[in-house]
């Protein structure tokens, strides 16, 4: 049968009549259903919190089903208000039921209902929608429906009535941009898995999920905190932590990464923080001074040797390859291999095999590779004292560490941390360093960077007294203990000495070769602009010898 408006005894019900307060018990009641009476706008902050905390489609799910079950218990309240009413009454009082609660104020379109065959088809129109009207104040205008509870609702009421599943949707509505809501419902339409409202009537363990989130959140911090941490790093400047971020993305891959910086800069703890937050930390880290080994020993220390292989060769050993062997081998001063090796390097590096001296059996090696270098490996490719492809293979995540000089803010850290171990080391109570002390510490150039500000200090706890702060004439001497600010740094990074010490030779008093060898350098140094390895030429030493003086003066 078709049922329409005016013809029911659900007109006939004065549904105020039911509705009663209770002033002594504060209580609401419509018939025997307790009721609340709720501030529009707290239930609309309510509603904008769950979409906020759970996504719309997770929000609107839950709404929905809040609103099919206040519609099934209106379906069950309405069959008592109409009494001796048919049930066909029973049902056109739920639009009305809907309208009394303030939620919506409800025109029927359509509505046909067979109670025989259990059939419905109907349509209604909503205005004063409390929910769309809510949801375009706090979100806008969009492309979707919006009205969750008030659907739920619909077909909560229908479903009961009917003791059967019918849903409705909502395929007009003001958060659309529609002049008001609609809503449909059609049982002769096969409700199917991929149904909308379907889907959000299925149950939903949001705080089991949420937990498991939680659960997972809390490990990935714990884990984040355990191997993205500086560490053993020492640091807090901006050029420090610039570095810092970028080791950090190389942390869990396989990468190939190249560590540029002047000696002294702690290349070697960079990459073994590099090795120790990677997966391979269980794993072993060897490290090898490319520019310490003899040339003709570097193959054998890198790639080991059979026995026989060469004269003295008494029995087989394994290189630095093998030993780190699921591991990270640190290639250092890579920019002093002799060209000879960095053949037989580049070929490893390819393959991932390695032959030792004196073997023809290639074995197979899961190595990663982290080089450092203190020379321009592009400008030693354009000397030809370094292979171009070699130097593309090690150079696909260069990381640049910066010297000292340019890490002014963290001269204190490392202070604290150094004379606190070294105070340890020599069993010495130590209060840490005068103020005058750290100044000049701040101020000084540090030519060979965190190296010699640590020998520095290791000269400052041994020559201080117990329970004393370390003071300037502790760590400088000569004219650094006078003016540590005597050795300057351009601003390429050279060392640049007092000006024109021989000015007139006439003038020296100390002719003591200690200090005319301290004049020659710094005039080698002035002569040079600052530049070592030109200071070196100049007086007939290596580079080496020179960085040792260097940092022997510092002493």
């Amino acid at each position: 049968m078709a049922v329409t408006a005016g013809q029911n005894a659900a007109d006939r019900i004065d549904l105020w009549s039911k509705l009663r307060f209770d002033a002594s018990s504060g209580a609401v009641w419509l018939g025997e259903q307790r009721m609340l009476l709720l501030h529009a706008r707290s239930l609309g902050a309510f509603r904008n919190q769950l979409i906020r905390s759970l996504g719309e489609d997770r929000a609107g799910a839950l709404l929905l089903r809040m609103g099919f079950d206040s519609g099934a218990q209106d379906a069950l309240l309405a069959r008592t208000l109409v009494g001796d009413g048919t049930l066909e009454d029973v049902f056109l009082l739920g639009p009305r039921l809907h309208s009394l609660e303030g939620v919506v104020t409800v025109e029927m379109v359509s509505s046909e209902l067979d109670l025989d065959t259990k059939s419905f088809k109907g349509r209604f129109r909503w205005s004063t929608s409390w929910e769309s009207e809510t949801h375009v104040e706090e979100f806008g205008l969009g492309d979707h429906s919006t009205c969750w509870n008030q659907v739920g609702y619909a077909s909560g009421y229908v479903s009961s009535f009917l003791g059967k599943p019918v849903y409705f949707h909502e395929d007009k509505c003001r958060s659309k941009g529609d002049p008001h809501c609609e809503i449909y419902a059609d049982t002769s339409e096969p409700i199917t898995d991929t149904d909308p409202v379907a889907i959000a009537l299925k149950p939903d363990d949001i705080v089991g999920e949420i937990q498991v989130l939680s659960d997972e959140l809390e490990q990935l911090r714990a884990y984040l905190r355990q191997d993205l941490e500086p560490g053993a790093l020492i640091g807090r400047s901006p050029a420090f932590m610039s570095v810092f971020n970028v080791l950090k993305r190389a942390a869990h891959t396989p990468i190939t990464v190249l560590l540029e910086g002047e000696t002294g800069v702690g290349k070697e703890m960079f990459a073994r923080w590099l090795h120790d937050n990677s997966p391979r930390r269980d794993q072993p880290f060897v490290a090898i001074n490319c520019g310490a080994i003899p040339a003709d020993l570097v193959e054998s220390e890198l790639f080991g040797v059979e026995s026989g292989a060469f004269t003295g060769a008494q029995k087989s050993r394994q290189g630095r390859f093998e030993r780190a062997d699921g591991g990270t081998l640190f290639l250092d001063e890579i920019g002093e291999m002799p060209l000879t090796s960095q053949v037989k390097l580049l070929r490893a590096l390819q393959t991932g095999e390695i032959e030792r001296l004196g073997d023809t059996r290639a074995r197979k090696l899961d190595v990663r590779i982290v080089a450092a270098t203190n020379v321009d490996l592009q400008e030693a490719v354009k000397a030809k004292t370094f292979r171009s492809d070699l130097f593309y293979r090690l150079n696909p995540y260069p990381i640049h560490i910066p010297p000292l000089r340019e890490r002014r803010e963290d001269i204190a850290l490392f202070v604290d941390t150094f004379v606190d171990r070294l105070a340890k080391r020599y069993a010495k109570s130590i209060r840490g360093v005068s103020d005058k002390a750290l100044r000049a510490l701040v101020d000084y150039p540090w030519p060979g960077n965190i190296r010699e500000l640590e020998n520095v200090l290791e000269r400052g706890v041994l020559l201080t007294q117990p329970g004393c702060n370390i003071d300037l004439e502790n760590l400088f001497v000569g004219q650094y203990a006078r003016d540590p600010r005597a050795m300057s740094v351009s601003e390429t990074g050279c060392v640049t000495a007092p000006p024109a010490p021989f000015a007139d030779p006439r003038q020296l008093t100390d002719l003591t070769i200690a200090n005319l060898e301290a004049k020659l350098i710094a005039e080698a140094l002035r002569r040079s602009n600052g530049n070592i390895t030109e200071a070196a030429r100049l007086l007939g030493w290596t580079r080496r010898q020179l960085d040792y003086w260097v940092k022997s003066a510092a002493r």
